[in-house]
């Protein structure tokens, strides 16, 4: 479905985007399935739209059903932009990572606010004659993770509010000296996908917050067993059910209708900087839903 043809149909409020282990959210009712085609290609996978706890949703397998795509294959760019099509102002993110601290055991969940990237991935919806410095010290949302906070409280799951996230290319997982590294500059977990998507989404003026699921402790832990596919997936199987639980019960205490307290949703005011006279025509049309607010396309 392109763009234009998605007028006047189903929309939603929340989007939920699912990492390894997670491709589907069960209790989606009244469920459709929306293709896409953006200016930046297309999404991963079809997305499903429909409702949970009463609220408007839409969800995406960040890997394609079937995990079929690397880290540095997906096309972050066209999955933030389906989502920011379909009308959606919160992105609930779940995925797997490394703990790097002692404490962060595995299947405990972080909600890390702090990211270093490391990666080398097109992490902007700016270029091609628009430019464009959003702030980001603070990337993610406050509001979005408090309530992802007490969800998981409520449930009695091990959650941690707060944390640095280090993203890292991938697909190997580190070295030991990566990891040491990383563990003395205070990081707290370690993956593949969350930097990239966080800073999309703040461009985006969507609310971005992030379930990580701790499977292992890297490999800097000489007494733990050492990463592996298997160990990560064994693990994840069984923190699933708990980050859909999560999810199920974050959903049902947002706020109705997408109403935000945050400043998320103003990210970009004033931090266009090019005269508009001078941006492209052609870029206006493949930004207009990220910046018609305040460049009226």
């Amino acid at each position: 479905m392109s763009l234009s043809g998605l007028a006047g149909q189903t929309r939603a409020d929340i989007g939920i985007l699912g990492g390894t282990g997670l491709y589907e959210i069960d209790g989606i009712k009244d469920v459709r399935e929306i293709s896409l085609d953006t200016p930046f290609g297309r999404p991963s996978d079809p997305y499903v739209v429909g409702t949970l706890e009463g609220k408007s949703v839409a969800f995406l397998s960040r890997h394609g059903r079937g995990h079929r795509l690397l880290p540095a294959e997906i096309n972050y760019r066209a999955n933030t932009y389906g989502f920011k099509t379909l009308g959606v102002g919160r992105i609930i993110s779940v995925n797997s990572v490394g703990s790097l601290k002692k404490e962060i055991r595995p299947r405990d969940i972080v909600l890390a606010d702090q990211f270093y990237d490391r990666t080398r991935r097109q992490n902007t919806f700016f270029g091609d004659g628009i430019v464009a410095h959003i702030g980001f010290a603070r990337p993610v949302c406050p509001e979005l993770s408090r309530v992802l906070h007490e969800a998981g409280k409520g449930l009695g799951l091990r959650m941690h509010l707060g944390g640095t996230y280090i993203c890292i290319e991938g697909p190997a997982f580190s070295t030991v000296a990566e990891s040491r590294t990383y563990r003395s500059w205070d990081c707290d977990v370690i993956g593949m996908t969350s930097a990239t998507e966080a800073r999309l989404c703040r461009e985006a003026e969507i609310c971005y917050s992030t379930l990580s699921l701790a499977t292992d402790y890297d490999v800097w832990h000489a007494e733990e067993e050492s990463v592996s596919v298997e160990l990560i997936l064994e693990n994840l199987r069984l923190n699933i059910g708990n980050a859909k639980a999560v999810i199920k019960s974050a959903v049902a205490a947002l706020p109705p209708g997408g109403r935000r307290a945050c400043g998320c949703g103003e990210a970009l005011r004033n931090a266009i900087v090019t005269d508009p006279a001078l941006i492209p025509s052609g870029t206006r049309e493949k930004l207009r839903i990220i910046i018609d607010k305040y460049i009226p396309c």
